[in-house]
């Protein structure tokens, strides 16, 4: 096992590069890649960094030489022939070759499209602009460099035996986490923390904690570098970036009601009916499940990303009820903002009401809250979004309006269009 902080002491930075892999990212966004590669591979997209925590300076913290080094490092980086042989011939969620031949033939030739930096004020503007299926990959590398470089930052003063007592301390406050997490009965709960790690070596240590720990009710991990390495299972389905590219290249308001359900009616017919998890809260949860088709009522389950997760459940469960199906045999993932506490509240709540599932992510692979002065560690919300899509500004609504993203007026016409009534505010914590 790798001693963090002396390996940290001792490179200081300058020849370790953050992003080890094309593959060091999350699977749903592998999985999302084929679809758009297959069905939208011309689309031109627009991302954009977004960091909601105003208070975090990230330019006055993040040299923007060492930004470019790591993002021109991430743009000269393919596939090696061990990752595409895992890609190829693993087999992801029972099935074999989830990866087409074609679409590997074009991963395997891949190198991500230029970017754009400019600091504005004490952010940074970080873009990207291009056919979906290549601009789509930054997102995941993107995020975890400014996430790292923002740790070094802050470590790059320490003494050695501060640093030893640092992570000496993180991970006792994990290990304790997964002390109350083992007296959970039949939990299910994997590691969705990449976006917003510390940095990839803390997050492959936990994932090791977490297997050893934890035993078989862990059930994997989003990264699929890690999932690799290690030998377990890469977890993931779709997230939002669908229904908002989707969306935004509807030609009227009628399309536009539909869009979100073509992208799952898409995802059917991509993977032959597996991976069949609802994400319904990109413009509204309640509107999309009143609205949704019979035949999604048989999918197996719903990922509850934002809002009252409570009131997540009870809303999935009396839509199941109301389609004629049995909720003690359909999946409720929770992924949003979790830790140990919330983990146990719903997990009491509902595993004997649903099959439940956690996507641990942020305070899985980065909670160093309280450890160093000022709290200069703590996370904070980072985020890199579908800005555009053919020149058409994309919308998220979300569950809770404080993590809507959009042009004001689309807002309102989506809010509209999805009949999304009140909804409350809920502080964006990652």
């Amino acid at each position: 096992m790798v001693d963090i902080a002396t390996r940290v002491w001792n490179h200081k930075w300058k020849i370790d590069p953050i992003v080890r892999s094309l593959i060091d990212s999350d699977f749903y966004k592998l999985l999302m890649c084929q679809t758009v590669f297959r069905r939208h591979p011309t689309t031109r997209v627009t991302f954009s960094l977004i960091n909601r925590t105003k208070s975090v300076p990230l330019a006055k913290l993040v040299d923007e030489g060492e930004l470019r080094e790591q993002l021109d490092h991430i743009r000269s980086l393919s596939l090696s022939r061990g990752e595409s042989t895992w890609m190829r011939g693993n087999t992801f969620y029972g099935k074999r070759q989830m990866f087409t031949p074609a679409f590997m033939d074009w991963f395997e030739n891949l190198r991500l499209p230029a970017y754009h930096l400019e600091r504005v004020g004490d952010q940074y503007e970080l873009t990207f602009e291009g056919n979906w299926p290549e601009v789509m990959l930054w997102e995941i590398p993107a995020l975890a460099v400014l996430m790292e470089l923002r740790s070094r930052a802050v470590l790059h003063d320490m003494g050695r035996f501060e640093m030893q007592v640092l992570y000496a301390r993180a991970m006792t406050k994990l290990w304790e986490k997964i002390e109350r997490l083992q007296k959970l009965p039949d939990l299910r709960i994997a590691d969705f923390g990449t976006r917003r790690r510390h940095s990839f070596l803390w997050q492959d240590w936990a994932v090791q904690a977490m297997q050893e720990g934890l035993g078989d009710a862990f059930t994997g991990t989003s990264n699929c570098l890690i999932a690799k390495n290690r030998d377990l299972e890469a977890i993931g389905t779709n997230a939002h970036e669908l229904p908002m590219v989707y969306a935004a290249l509807a030609d009227d308001d009628a399309q536009l009601r539909q869009a979100p359900y073509e992208v799952l009616a898409d995802w059917h017919e991509e993977h032959d009916g597996n991976l069949r998890i609802i994400l319904p809260d990109t413009y509204g949860s309640k509107g999309f499940l009143e609205h949704a088709p019979d035949w999604l009522a048989g999918w197996t389950g719903i990922r509850i990303d934002s809002g009252d997760p409570v009131e997540g459940a009870e809303t999935a469960i009396r839509w199941w009820k109301e389609r004629g199906e049995n909720p003690r045999e359909k999946l409720v993932i929770f992924s949003d903002g979790l830790d140990v506490d919330k983990i146990e509240d719903l997990h009491a709540r509902f595993s004997s009401r649903v099959r439940t599932s956690f996507g641990w992510g942020t305070l899985l692979t980065n909670d160093f809250r309280g450890l160093v002065k000022d709290d200069a560690l703590a996370p904070f919300s980072l985020v890199c979004k579908a800005r555009e899509a053919n020149g058409r500004p994309t919308v998220k609504l979300s569950d809770n309006p404080e993590k809507a993203t959009g042009p004001q007026d689309e807002i309102a016409r989506y809010r509209r269009v999805f009949e999304v009534g009140h909804q409350e505010r809920r502080e964006v914590f990652v």
